[in-house]
């Protein structure tokens, strides 16, 4: 087990000013452009691929860090570009984990591969929980899927929404209830492969923010996978069912959590998001810090009354602030982060910690950044104003900051705070 250190090694400082020089030399130049058309930006996706980035060899370097600090030091650069093309980037990463957390070795070796393609074929995945009437709420999801015992295939129907990469994805992996009975214990995540009949984009979504990233519906009309394409297959699948049933026997109710999970459901989306949140904090400090620079550059060198703006304490004080909050919320990433390499169990929420302080971090220090820079950070000729509306993303996606709290309390208490 690697020690815990707030120093990165050479390796890691390599790596952090090798995707910093692309940051800054070809993502930031594409940022305004990708954000005002509201598409894909392939291109940039593509020399990714090309230089290495955008690459399951990356990210699988980056993953197996034993300090667990590869992934959010990576995140911080790629989101200090921009966090629009950066999702793009790693948008396919969030169907990647889910492959990871629910997945056998097998199923591991077969489908990554093919949701990255290569730097002369870029491919994208998509990761689907989401849906119309349940975000928040998962356990509400509708999505079924019906297992056809004599063709050893599943029928998935149902709407997915949110999708990132969604209907434009080589991969989808796909949240659905397989037993509706067994409250979030009945949910199960499946492959649909490229090519699938059923499997249509919806609605595409304009947002307010990350708009290079591409956001849809995925809607599923008796899409028929093969067996192989339950993750984890369906031996572990029926004897998780099994489990749960004998529970509700026992009176704790078929989805009532086990008293071990300290008030926290585990489901195939769960665990997804559990193991991604840190993550989504380092993309958050990205902004922020990207953010915090521009305002701090622009406070040195605009002068009114004869003087730079930063020699008035208003001024001065918010960037010193803005700094302290976004070293904060970096410390609490790197902890979870370590934490998860370490197999250390989040036993006070750690992971929702680090993903609600830096989300909650990212909305203020850009909205300070834009007020900074007055009228000029309200104009897009600033990249504050981008900022801004891109760090509204991060207290929503991925459990909002809401549910973060609600997580942590439960985590804290032991109870079903509601």
């Amino acid at each position: 087990m690697a020690e815990f250190t707030l120093e990165l090694n050479d390796d890691q400082k390599e790596v952090r000013d090798w995707i910093h020089g692309f940051a800054a030399d070809v993502i930031r130049p594409a940022a305004a452009e990708w954000d005002e058309r509201e598409e894909t930006p392939w291109p940039v996706i593509q020399e990714a691929a090309k230089v290495g980035i955008y690459s399951l060899d990356f990210y699988a370097q980056q993953f197996f860090d034993p300090t667990g600090l590869g992934i959010p030091v990576a995140m911080e650069e790629l989101f200090w570009g921009d966090a629009g093309i950066a999702l793009s980037i790693v948008g396919t990463g969030l169907a990647a984990v889910g492959v990871l957390a629910n997945g056998t070795e097998e199923q591991i070796g077969t489908w990554i591969p093919q949701m990255y393609g290569d730097a002369a074929d870029v491919k994208v995945a998509a990761f689907c929980s989401s849906e119309p009437d349940a975000g928040s709420d998962v356990a509400a999801m509708r999505t079924r899927a019906v297992y056809d015992e004599v063709k050893d295939e599943w029928v998935l129907n149902g709407t997915k929404t949110w999708a990132t990469n969604g209907g434009i994805a080589n991969v989808h992996v796909v949240v659905a209830v397989v037993d509706p009975e067994a409250g979030s214990k009945g949910h199960a995540s499946f492959i649909v492969p490229p090519g699938t009949p059923g499997l249509s984009q919806g609605q595409k979504f304009k947002k307010h923010g990350i708009r290079a990233s591409h956001t849809a519906e995925v809607v599923l009309e008796d899409v028929r996978v093969p067996g192989n394409c339950l993750l984890g297959g369906k031996e572990k699948l029926d004897e998780r069912l099994a489990r749960a049933r004998e529970r509700a026997k026992q009176g704790g109710g078929v989805g009532a959590p086990p008293a071990e999970g300290r008030g926290r459901v585990k489901n195939a989306a769960m665990a997804t998001f559990e193991a991604s949140r840190p993550a989504v904090g380092a993309m958050a400090v990205g902004t922020a810090r990207a953010a915090y620079e521009v305002a701090l550059d622009y406070a040195k060198t605009r002068s009114q009354f004869g003087r730079p703006i930063i020699d008035n304490q208003g001024v001065a004080f918010q960037l010193a602030d803005m700094r302290t909050q976004i070293d904060a919320a970096r410390l609490l990433v790197w902890r979870a982060s370590w934490m998860a390499a370490a197999n250390k169990p989040f036993t006070a929420a750690e992971g929702s910690m680090s993903k609600l302080y830096a989300s909650e971090t990212a909305k203020k220090v850009t909205a300070q950044a834009v007020q900074i820079l007055g009228g000029n950070g309200f104009t897009r000729e600033y990249p504050v104003e981008r900022m801004h509306r891109d760090a509204a993303i991060y207290t929503i996606f991925e459990g909002t900051s809401e549910i973060q709290r609600l997580v942590i309390a439960r985590t804290l208490s032991g109870m079903q705070i509601r």
